[in-house]
């Protein structure tokens, strides 16, 4: 019999998670007004939002980035890591502050915000393009 892993977690989708403790509290407390709540729930949507923007520019960056490193610059091997490490860990700063101009807040949009929508898209488009990208030139 195969048990389940312990420490594997849950997806959680945040909006759903939100709106459940909103309806708990409801029943619990009807006369009071959530007013409060639904301010909160727009800084959670404006959020998720702005880590769409990011996680959509990500991917395309991914693919741009490959393209150009292997098919103009023909970095391969150690180079090409170093170029894919700088736009993985540089770009997403310079979308968010120069391109989009958000703000930075310690508590809603910190760095972390920043670097974690798209990093599995942006590391996965990378290494396909540059892959079929290296494989074309190499039959060429």
């Amino acid at each position: 019999m195969v048990k389940k892993d312990k420490r594997k977690s849950k997806r959680v989708n945040i909006k759903k998670a939100r709106q459940k403790l909103i309806k708990e509290k409801k029943k619990l407390h009807p006369d009071q007004d959530l007013q409060m709540d639904k301010k909160s729930t727009k800084k959670i949507d404006i959020r998720l939002e702005k880590e769409t923007k990011l996680y959509w520019i990500r991917a395309i960056t991914a693919a741009l980035s490959g393209l150009l490193g292997r098919l103009v610059f023909g970095f391969i091997g150690w180079p090409l890591l170093i170029w894919m490490l700088c736009f993985w860990f540089i770009t997403p700063f310079v979308v968010s502050f120069v391109i989009l101009k958000y703000d930075y807040d310690k508590e809603e949009w910190n760095w972390k915000n920043i670097i974690k929508p798209g990093i599995g898209i942006f590391f996965f488009l990378f290494m396909i393009v540059t892959t079929v990208t290296h494989t074309f030139l190499a039959f060429l």
